[in-house]
């Protein structure tokens, strides 16, 4: 059983009913696997959402696996920044956090944006 801790692309495509994502989501989800966010995503999440939306997006974010930003997570992105800062590559600290959230939870990160994520040790699920 793996744990997906869901990119905030996926969680948004998967609310608007977009490129199969619920499909894909539950079929995970019936072979046992666990889907999963952290407080990036929500924060991301709502900053765009539609009154409409609310109630729905709300249940949808509430049925995953909730994993909060702890110290260490957060040493753990501001490290992971600023090594790749000294490489020359920019990585948005919302990115940076969210990696570090699968990296410490050694969780699966699926996500569409392989770009954000060129941390050779992060464990992907890459959509397309």
């Amino acid at each position: 059983m793996a744990v997906y801790l869901l990119d905030t692309s996926v969680i948004i495509d998967t609310i608007n009913g977009k490129r199969n994502r619920q499909q894909l989501l539950t079929e995970l989800l019936h072979q046992g696997h666990l889907l999963a966010c952290c407080p990036i995503n929500v924060t991301e999440v709502y900053v765009g959402l539609r009154p409409a939306e609310e109630s729905r997006t709300q249940e949808f974010l509430e049925s995953l696996k909730y994993y909060s930003i702890s110290w260490p997570v957060a040493r753990l992105a501001g490290m992971i920044k600023r090594d790749y800062s000294k490489k020359g590559i920019t990585l948005a600290t919302t990115d940076v956090t969210i990696a570090a959230v699968a990296l410490y939870h050694q969780l699966t990160l699926m996500t569409d944006n392989l770009k954000h994520y060129p941390m050779k040790e992060l464990s992907l699920y890459a959509l397309r």
